[in-house]
């Protein structure tokens, strides 16, 4: 390698995420933004949390949006507003994050679990059929790591059985579905503002995306202790405000995400590119998906000694996510044992997330690829599937 980066890997540090150089980049604007909240005092549900809901729903090419505090009360009060709650039953992915489920549970609904497609991630809609029971209120798909649900058959199951379908779009924002915005694809759909994400806050912060104007008011409400105006409360609400501060931060972040999804596409691409041959299994796009590749997920049988190998190179890496709902303590409840979600679980114990950000760099990309294909040469070639072979999947990004 002719960079230092590769000739001096001793000294290289490539971080999972770097939230600094994104702030670098808009400081100006960024601090502009929060000077101006604070000059006037603007702190509850401020004029900047209702531009901020216009602009993101337009980003969306959905109706309207409601700003909460956090993705998990997006969820679950998405799913309130939609009278969803004790004695029904909403269908997710056993791989997604624990609030994925956490959102049903907090209503009073059982989270029914299945397994996920081997190549996307993303909910199996076979199993999904076979879940279906006369409980069965809605469907909650998760965009896993950015890349969209089966979004079609999934709105046809549900149109066929009278249900709803909640979008956890909490990674993927920006991402496309036959064209269309995730978002705008279910009754109401939940996104997070974590940090960490493709459009991220400097703290918490949630969305609940919908096209029905009704929904939308009951959500203003539902945040805002069930009141429709001052100390008039209609229902027992809870306090689920966006921040005006995150709100006016995310509103200076909103401008560049377009930019931002590119330069992680371009990543992915060249992920694609140096990884090809190494012997993991690199991911792709279903037909008609355009990913926005808040994580980009690698499969390999090496997983733990590949991740100490990376680490010990200055490669900062993550799982996403290690342990399955289903083999949570939390829901033992549910009656599921491991081999319930064969792919969940073989995948559970297979998966790293390279780093990813618009920020990286030509060379610590092929830096890291470089690293993974030494380390899988030296101990065997692993994951033997490969992308063009996996279901539903495309080769090229």
């Amino acid at each position: 390698m002719s960079t230092q980066i590769s000739m001096r890997p001793e000294h290289a540090n490539v971080p999972f995420v770097d939230l600094g150089a994104q702030y670098r980049a808009i400081a100006a604007e960024i601090n502009h933004a929060i000077s101006k909240v604070i000059q006037e005092t603007d702190f509850i549900l401020g004029r900047e949390v209702r531009l901020f809901e216009e602009e993101f729903a337009a980003f969306c090419e959905a109706r309207y949006a409601v700003g909460v505090d956090s993705g998990t009360s997006a969820l679950e009060l998405a799913l309130r507003a939609f009278d969803i709650g004790p004695g029904d039953e909403v269908i997710t992915a056993a791989n997604s994050f624990i609030a994925s489920a956490l959102g049903i549970s907090h209503v009073g609904a059982n989270p029914v679990l299945v397994d996920v497609d081997p190549c996307t991630y993303t909910v199996d809609v076979e199993a999904v059929e076979r879940a279906i029971t006369r409980r069965t209120k809605a469907i909650l798909p998760v965009h896993l790591y950015g890349h969209p649900a089966h979004m079609d058959p999934i709105r046809q199951l549900a149109d066929k059985h009278g249900m709803l379908v909640i979008e956890d779009a909490c990674q993927a924002h920006g991402a496309r579905y036959q064209g269309k915005r995730v978002g705008s694809l279910g009754h109401a759909a939940a996104f997070s503002f974590y940090p960490g994400k493709n459009l991220g806050a400097y703290g918490d912060g949630g969305m609940v995306v919908t096209n029905d104007g009704k929904v939308a008011e009951r959500l203003q409400m539902i945040r805002n202790y069930g009141q429709q105006e001052k100390y008039k409360h209609l229902f027992r609400g809870h306090n689920r405000r966006l921040d005006t501060m995150q709100a006016a931060i995310l509103r200076v972040k909103l401008k560049y995400l377009e930019q931002w999804n590119a330069g992680r596409r371009r990543n992915a691409k060249l992920y694609q590119k140096h990884l090809k041959g190494s012997g993991v299994f690199v991911p792709g796009e279903a037909g008609g998906a355009e990913a926005v590749w808040h994580l980009y997920v690698i499969r390999t049988e090496q997983r733990d000694a590949l991740k100490e190998h990376l680490d010990s190179k200055g490669i900062n890496v993550g799982i996403h996510y290690p342990v399955p709902i289903h083999l949570q303590p939390a829901y033992q409840d549910l009656g599921h044992k491991r081999g319930d979600f064969p792919v969940t679980e073989a995948y559970a114990g297979r998966i790293l997330s390279l780093p990813m950000y618009a920020e990286l760099s030509d060379q610590e990309i092929e830096y890291i690829a470089e690293t993974v294909s030494e380390f899988q040469s030296s101990h065997g070639t692993g994951e033997v599937v490969s992308e063009s072979r996996a279901r539903g999947a495309s080769p090229s990004i």
